[in-house]
């Protein structure tokens, strides 16, 4: 399936907090991650993920500290503040009232394609 632009882009920051929510994480685990969460369905690059992983810093989201990884190569690993907790929350309300109101007007479209049907 293509999933449009513009909903990959809405879907990117609380994607990238919830998944930073599940703990310490770097840029390509979080790009594996995705894809894990959709089947495949969502392939996001370097290119896609690291201006939002620098936004949501600067913002204060999120921290990055340099560490070592098992192989002995330097990685940048970003983890939730506070600050970005509470923001992963504000989403999480956000989305639930999008996801319950299109729910509602599928399952109200479906029950009138039966009773047309």
């Amino acid at each position: 399936m293509d999933i449009g632009k513009d909903l990959v882009a809405a879907s990117a920051t609380p994607l990238v907090l919830a998944i930073l929510s599940e703990g310490e994480s770097y840029g390509y685990a979080i790009i594996k991650r995705v894809g894990e969460l959709t089947r495949g369905e969502l392939q996001w690059t370097d290119g896609m993920l690291y201006p939002i992983l620098h936004r949501l810093e600067r913002n204060g989201f999120i921290e990055a500290s340099w560490g070592t990884s098992e192989i002995g190569r330097q990685r940048k690993y970003y983890r939730l503040t506070d600050q970005g907790k509470r923001e992963l929350e504000q989403h999480r309300r956000e989305w639930n009232v999008v996801d319950a109101a299109l729910r509602g007007i599928w399952h109200s479209e479906l029950n009138l394609a039966l009773q047309d049907g």
